[in-house]
């Protein structure tokens, strides 16, 4: 500025355009991460008399900090005003969802800077966790309960919580679930207080794993995928790689998940080696 022709209208110019950017807001940022109960495997030798049982929800994780609504990742959820108007200031945990087998269009909708209110009118925030609450889980269930009644917002549910007697009554609360289009089970040990992270507290059954890789590159696809996406080159958190070519919709293959991004695969077990069998692409993952 000091070398600056203050006669100069290039000069004067700049200086404006300085000026204005001092003055624009800055990108909102992402907030840390909340620390949160994450789920581990269901494994058989593990007792489910001993946990609640609820669905396994296809959401996206939102947790109500008492003022706004943040991802998993810690990044604001641009919901409507009108959606959180009334939602009480102590902390929920839970799923923003649509219904089963609506995570995609559910995404379009949460990841949107500005919400579409129509589109919000379909969303309902499943809680399963309230994160501040004492006593052990069964209580918090009565304490979340408690507070969607008084809450009294339509949209704003309680999961629902329920209890088998053994391994055969779990197993067939999972093939009913799973037949009618779910996901799988959750299961919450009763007599467990609030614990962040991942442990046996919370487990997750579901009839396949799933899993987390990078992109690398994008296979080109033959035959009728000729000119579009083949398969995805994937690299696992142990640099070892894998090639998804299935579980791909047509826009998909047409626009795939961007080199450098994330994206979450299933599976059915590992091979001798440590690799993930029948693995296919599920959905992508992205930083939200």
């Amino acid at each position: 500025i000091k070398e600056c022709d203050w006669s100069s209208d290039v000069c004067s110019s700049d200086l404006l355009l300085v000026f204005w950017l001092f003055l624009l807001p800055l990108p909102a940022q992402a907030a840390d991460p909340p620390d949160l109960i994450l789920a581990g495997a269901y494994r058989e030798e593990i007792d489910p008399a001993a946990y609640w049982v609820s669905e396994k929800l296809d959401g996206v994780r939102a947790f109500w900090d008492g003022e706004r609504l943040r991802s998993r990742a810690g990044h604001p959820i641009a919901a409507p005003s009108w959606f959180t108007e009334g939602f009480p200031t102590r902390m929920l945990d839970g799923e923003l969802w649509l219904g089963r087998g609506q995570f995609e269009p559910l995404s379009g909708i949460v990841r949107k800077a500005s919400p579409d209110d129509a589109e919000w009118r379909r969303v309902r925030y499943m809680l399963f966790e309230l994160p501040d609450a004492e006593g052990d889980f069964s209580a918090r269930i009565a304490a979340l309960r408690r507070v969607v009644a008084e809450t009294g917002v339509p949209w704003l549910q309680a999961v629902e919580q329920f209890r088998v007697a053994d391994r055969a009554a779990l197993r067939r609360a999972f093939d009913t679930v799973v037949k009618g289009g779910g996901e799988g089970l959750m299961l919450h040990r009763a007599d467990a207080p609030y614990r962040a992270g991942r442990g046996d507290d919370l487990l997750k059954l579901k009839p396949w794993d799933d899993a987390e890789a990078v992109v690398v590159a994008h296979l080109p696809g033959k035959g009728r995928f000729a000119g579009k996406l083949g398969a995805l080159l994937v690299e696992l958190p142990d640099g070892r790689r894998l090639a998804l070519g299935s579980g791909f919709s047509d826009a998909q293959r047409a626009d795939p998940p961007a080199i450098g991004s994330r994206v979450t695969y299933r599976y059915r077990g590992l091979t001798a080696s440590g690799l993930p069998r029948f693995a296919s692409f599920l959905r992508p993952r992205g930083a939200f």
